[in-house]
């Protein structure tokens, strides 16, 4: 659950980032996705909590993989980010029963159907697509330093 607050931290820290460059046309599009990754932070907050853990705190900034110059490279990023976001609640899918799973596939559904949005196409198994293509790369926005 720490891995998903994590991701969480990150997506709104990009959504940010995809806010401020988005083309007007697309901006209530990053405005629901920045809220529905709070959102979804701060159930994660709550979640760990609820578990006796202390949530992880998230980063002053975060190093985004490429510069986001324009709308279409802040399209990229959302495109990238929701991949992410679905592939620790892939992770948490499989390692979760009963009611948290159920949160967990319903979080990954929802980052699968924003990516595909922002990408203009789906993939077949969202949250594991882009990990075979991808093995070894940094994720899209991490802790900076």
């Amino acid at each position: 659950m720490q891995a998903a607050l994590g991701a969480e931290h990150a997506a709104v820290y990009g959504f940010g980032v995809v806010g401020g460059r988005i083309g007007e046309a697309r901006r209530a599009e990053a405005r629901t996705a920045y809220d529905a990754h709070r959102a979804r932070r701060d159930e994660l907050q709550r979640a760990v909590r609820d578990l006796g853990g202390e949530p992880e705190p998230s980063a002053a900034a975060y190093a985004l993989p490429f510069a986001v110059p324009d709308s279409a490279a802040a399209a990229r990023l959302a495109a990238q980010l929701e991949e992410r976001v679905a592939g620790v609640y892939s992770d948490l899918v499989r390692a979760s029963t009963g009611a948290r799973r159920g949160r967990a596939a319903e979080a990954l559904r929802e980052a699968a159907v924003r990516a595909a949005r922002w990408r203009g196409g789906s993939v077949a198994f969202p949250g594991l697509a882009e990990r075979a293509a991808g093995a070894g790369t940094s994720a899209p926005a991490t802790p900076g330093a």
